[in-house]
Parts: structure tokens; sequence; C-alpha cells
């Protein structure tokens, strides 16, 4: 999920999730277990395949896929498109991308359109909801046209998903929230004080603090405040936000962001109160300003996903829906974690895709069986 689809929903996560109060402290520290929870994310991913080699080219020969992105304007969505229509070009099938700023009626009339254009799948990506789409899932269900929600929810919310659209291609968001809060608590040394950023509505929020809440109960001396931002408020809150909350407590030693596009507000709170030796930041998503940040020192880590890599994951997974094979619960959607050490990987200035490494090019290549 990235930050532009969570301004699509307001709805606010449950108080079990700790938005009020900050999420609860832990039990049994023990530094080892958050180490050993990283390590797998350090060096450059390997490609695994999600599922059984395919005759791609064949199954898809005469078929279409018409993509609503949540909006065409947001890099991080438009490069995944792009991947996608990368792969489409290669396997031989026609994909189009329904070009849109991020508004519902926008989606709903990309749906009509699929609809009479009869194509063979809908794909809904990170963040254009099925939940405001229920019309249009349905009529499309009459059509016999499948509705793939993508690079929106976590691997454990499939079955919420489902009951609004007809599958989806998640991540591990649950992970992603997971390694943020091992990562300041190895950092810490266990003494982990923090901020924790969050945008509450879209599913990707509710499974990043999930796991977030998880990895905390290993931590006996770990306390943290939950700030919640919605995106329009992003540009006007967060600074003053976090910077209220610094000098209010100057214990506070790490700050943790899930949407790490948050990041550009929080680094001035940090520098206005003087508080740089002592708070640090980790984020997700490898968005390449970001990564430059990471590379001059004002981000600590900052969780990456290869754009490309989604693209290719996505039109796997649906291309098997269109060609009636069997379904992958994971698409394999790999993480890697940039710090100082190997953020230069990115490029200089950073690059969307750049630093993982190519293995899935030939992955993906043999999986489908392509010549």
């Amino acid at each position: 999920m990235n930050y532009a689809s969570v301004a699509m929903t307001a709805a606010l996560i449950a108080g079990a999730l700790g938005l009020a109060g900050g999420l609860s402290n832990a039990k049994a520290d023990d530094l080892s277990y958050f180490e050993k929870q990283l390590d797998p994310y350090r060096a450059k991913p390997s490609f695994i395949a999600p599922g059984p080699a395919f005759d791609a080219a064949n199954c898809m020969k005469g078929k279409s896929i018409l993509s609503i992105p949540v909006s065409s304007a947001n890099p991080f969505t438009a490069n995944i498109e792009k991947a996608m229509q990368g792969v489409a070009k290669e396997v031989g099938f026609k994909f189009t991308t329904w070009e849109n700023q991020g508004q519902s009626s926008q989606w709903v009339q990309g749906m009509d359109t699929a609809l009479n254009q009869k194509v063979d799948l809908i794909d809904l990506l990170a963040g254009s909801d099925p939940r405001v789409l229920v019309p249009q899932v349905k009529a499309a269900q009459s059509a016999k046209i499948p509705v793939i929600a993508s690079h929106y929810s976590g691997v454990e919310q499939t079955a919420l998903v489902n009951s609004f659209s007809d599958g989806d291609v998640p991540i591990d968001y649950f992970k992603a929230g997971a390694l943020l809060a091992d990562w300041g608590v190895a950092r810490t040394k266990g003494k982990m004080n923090a901020l924790v950023l969050i945008a509450s509505g879209p599913l990707s929020t509710d499974s990043m603090v999930a796991g977030i809440t998880a990895e905390l109960k290993h931590c006996d001396d770990c306390k943290t405040k939950t700030l919640n931002y919605t995106v329009p408020d992003w540009g006007t809150r967060i600074t003053p936000g976090v910077q209220a909350a610094l000098l209010a407590d100057p214990t506070i030693n790490y700050i943790i962001v899930i949407y790490d596009s948050m990041a550009q507000f929080v680094v001035p709170a940090i520098t206005i109160t003087g508080s740089q030796d002592r708070v640090k930041i980790d984020a997700f998503n490898g968005t390449p300003f970001v990564l430059g940040l990471v590379q001059n020192g004002q981000v600590e880590m900052d969780i990456g996903e290869n754009l490309d890599w989604i693209g290719h994951s996505i039109l796997d997974s649906e291309m098997r829906r269109v060609c009636g094979l069997p379904l992958v619960s994971d698409p394999k959607i790999p993480f890697l974690m940039f710090t100082a050490e190997n953020a230069k990987d990115a490029g200089t200035p950073p690059q969307l895709s750049q630093g993982y490494g190519d293995a899935y090019v030939k992955g993906f290549r043999d999986l489908w069986q392509l010549k």
C-alpha cells in the first residue's frame, strides 16, 4: 500500500490498535530475537516462485486486463502500472491502465468501461478500494469478470478482501510493521520509546499496526505513542505534532513511520528540536527521495519494495486467474532493508526499483516459460 491511497478512506482503526493511548508495553526482552527477525532482509532478495510454471503466452493470447490504480498522479502506482504494461507486452496480451486522479467516481467510470469492453479481469491497484465499488463489483461478477484488489491488503486479510471482491494479491504488511519495530528495538538495545506515525483507514495500516503490536510483546521496556494523520494533513500537522511530542517527552528516542513519505515532515521536527543525536527514524516503502534521506543520515532505515518486481508478481497472480490455474495465496513480494551501508545501491540520486538485484527477471521468464 502506498501513502496516497490512505486519503481514500477515513475510518479510524479500532481502539485495540492503540490510536489514543499508544501501543501497549511488552514482555521478555531478548535482543537476539529482534536481530534474527531482521537478518533475512539485509541481503538482496532471491526469487521464490509463487506457484508452478505455466505457458503464459499461450493461455493469455487474446486476453485482456484493465487496471484501475488508486491515482495516476501517484508515482508509486504509476511505476507499478508501467511495470505491468511491460509484462503484458512481453507475454503478449492487452493491458489497459485507467487513468484517474484518485476520485471514486473515476474508479466507477473505469469499472463501467471494463464491463463495456468485456475484459477478462479487472485489477484494482494499491487502494482503488472494492469496499466503495460494491455495485460495480457485483455487475462485473454477473458478467463473469473477476475483480482483484492488488497491493492493498496484508496476507492475513485475504478473507476480508474476498468479501468485497473476487480475490487479492496481498503483501506482507504485517511483517513490514514487525520489522520496523524489530529495528527500533534492536537499535535502542531494548529501551525504545517511540512515536509511531500512522494514517488510519486502509487495510494496510491495520496490518502494519498489528505487526508492530505483535513484536512489542517481546520487549519489556519499550514504550510507544501513536500519532494518526490522514494524507491531506501530512504537510500541515506532522511537523508541529512531532515537534510538540518531542518537546513534551525528552526521552523519546525513535520514530517509526509506516509510510515513508511522512518522513519528509518528520525530519524538520527533529531538526527544530535539536533531537538529531537522540531520535532516529525508520520507515517503509523505499520511496527514492527517502532513500536519499537514508544516504545523508536523516533516516536510519527504510524497508524497500521493488515496484518492477511488484508489477510482475501482480500479473503472475492475475494471469493464473484468467488462465483458470490454481491461485496462489502469497505472491512472494520481497522486502529489502536500506541503511547507510547499502543505500548507495539504489543510485545517486536513488532510482525506483534499483538496488534489489535482478533475480526476479529471469525467475519470472522461466516461470512463464517465455522463449
